[in-house]
């Protein structure tokens, strides 16, 4: 441990460090935004997270907790103390009868996956940043994935959280079981009554929307009574998480995939909604944005007259099983229209076609270097039967204001990802990145939608919650972090905005911005390049990664 100005709690263990090149490695994550924070805090257990909360307290310093920084919203970024729980990183033994698995919360998803499989279970929830995303970020945004069209997101799946409370108290909230009797948990109870008759006039959900992972999670805790299901979402604003218990599913040994060509967005839609009932385990859009893109890199032969691209996926006992319920997702493409269909009925085969999905990224990042993918709009999320409005409205967007963008996403879900492509070397690239974002908000509003369907709300997207959600609503979110966290100190502008935050403010690519410290920007560069989000970023700092 460091020397530093601000000095942690005598009773700290673990790493605090404030000095420049520290605070400058936290500083971004995988969003576009950058802060500065004050200084950083690696835990070495629980034991270390409850003293940090204390002194926070004591001191009134904003904490920000954090996992592997792989999150797009902001939200694991802030101008307080960054606690980075990524080290935290043990898994219990999977526990086979109650298809559960103990784990602390900066363990790896693959990792708690690999680790069910190997007892022929699994952990279904699967962001494609799954290689290096912590499970406790994954709790705190109610993270999803590819799979959610079968299995849901993450909230189901927390059977348990491990909690350090605003005021250093520290108890596991579980599901089935009686509240822990702390002071944040005690006064949420007095406000219950009336929140909860609220959310029984009007949910805090949008009707019809499959993902959601705005605001916080009333609505499930007033239909279950679970305190579970309003911290999974909760993006480190009530409590920090210590541990997690998650539930685990069955494991199918066998898959099949199924592609089909479009030459329109609405037959494309149909053929997601009969893949979604039809059973699919998951259903990938590929808009010709996308597709275009592909193309251009020598990743795709689809001809031009596509209009999109539907993935799907099945699962199942068998080989055989699983083809058969391939054909009939054939079967399904071709009555919505499909020009092309293709069956993927090998692991070979099915590898090669899901490459496609994946295509897009690493072509982007060979075009012109002043292009920036700039992922600020890219978690809208609408009622299945808007999808198609929806990606017009998003492709209508991009064009006023002469911005390319790529567009993909989760099509059984109705929920789109895009990579609008900024060129800085336009001297207006701030008014346009601020005019597609409250465009695009807007849209996903008018037709009933989220703007946070998987990756959380942030600093990003909390202060373009007025337009997504209605007055009381909002002020039930308040009411939720009041009771929690008066003070105001766990990562603070995050799901409630601070009074006069924005939601675009310094942006990590902006030229205009102050240097970072060098050794600093290339440990940020290697984590970009390598997508090493799981690394220690101190220990890279302290080892000179990236280094020219």
């Amino acid at each position: 441990m460091t020397t530093s100005a601000l000095q942690p709690p005598d009773d700290f263990r673990g790493t605090f460090r404030d000095d420049v090149a520290a605070r400058a490695v936290y500083s971004e994550a995988a969003g576009i935004a950058q802060v500065m924070p004050r200084a950083v805090a690696e835990p070495l257990d629980a034991d270390d997270v409850v003293a940090l909360v204390h002194w926070a307290a004591a001191t009134r310093t904003p904490l920000v907790p954090r996992g592997s920084g792989s999150s797009m919203a902001g939200g694991a970024i802030g101008g307080g103390v960054i606690v980075d729980l990524s080290r935290l990183r043990g898994i219990d033994a999977v526990d086979v009868t109650q298809r559960t698995v103990r784990c602390r919360p900066g363990a790896l998803r693959d990792e708690v996956d690999a680790a069910a499989r190997a007892r022929g279970l699994q952990f279904p929830v699967d962001p494609s940043s799954g290689a290096y995303c912590t499970v406790g970020g994954m709790a705190s945004t109610n993270s999803a994935g590819a799979h959610t069209l079968r299995y849901g997101a993450m909230r189901p799946w927390v059977q348990a959280l491990d909690c350090v409370f605003a005021d250093g108290s520290r108890a596991e909230v579980r599901r089935g079981a009686v509240p822990p009797d702390v002071e944040p948990v005690r006064r949420l109870l007095a406000a219950a009554p009336a929140l909860v008759a609220a959310e029984h006039i009007a949910p805090s959900r949008h009707a019809g929307v499959r993902k959601e992972s705005s605001g916080y999670g009333l609505a499930a805790w007033a239909e279950s009574g679970d305190l579970v299901d309003l911290l999974v979402g909760s993006e480190g604003t009530l409590v920090l998480i210590v541990g997690l218990e998650l539930r685990l599913a069955p494991l199918h040994p066998a898959t099949a995939s199924v592609l089909g060509v479009f030459t329109s967005l609405e037959q494309a839609v149909d053929a997601a909604v009969g893949a979604r009932e039809a059973g699919a385990a998951a259903c990938e859009l590929l808009d010709r944005t996308f597709l275009d893109v592909a193309r251009r890199g020598g990743a795709s032969t689809i001809g031009e007259e596509a209009e999109a691209v539907l993935l799907a996926e099945v699962e199942g006992s068998s080989a055989d099983d699983c083809a058969a319920q391939a054909r009939v997702l054939e079967g399904c493409f071709r009555g919505a229209g499909a020009t092309d269909v293709v069956l993927a009925l090998d692991a070979a085969t099915e590898h090669a076609m899901w490459e496609l999905r994946h295509a897009a990224s690493p072509i982007l990042s060979r075009l012109d270097p002043a292009l920036k993918s700039m992922q600020f709009i890219e978690d809208g999320c609408v009622p299945p039967a808007r999808l198609a409005e929806y990606v017009r409205g998003v492709r209508a967007a991009l064009d006023r204001q002469g911005i390319r963008g790529v567009i993909f996403g989760h099509a059984g879900d109705a929920h789109m990802h895009v990579n609008p492509l900024v060129d800085l070397r336009d001297a207006d690239w701030r008014a346009k990145v601020d005019a597609l974002l409250a465009d695009v908000t807007a849209l996903a509003s008018r037709l009933g939608g989220t703007v946070a369907g998987e990756h959380g709300d942030g600093r990003l997207r909390a202060p373009l919650l007025p337009a997504v959600w209605p007055a009381a609503t909002l002020e039930r979110f308040a009411a939720v972090k009041r009771a929690f966290d008066p003070a105001g100190l766990l990562n603070p502008g995050v799901k409630v905005p601070l009074p006069g935050s924005h939601a675009v403010e310094a942006v990590k690519y902006d030229p205009a911005l102050p240097a970072l410290p060098r050794a600093a920007r290339a440990v940020l560069a290697t984590v970009e390049r390598e997508r090493a989000y799981a690394r220690s970023r101190l220990a890279m700092l302290d080892a000179g990664a990236g280094d020219a």
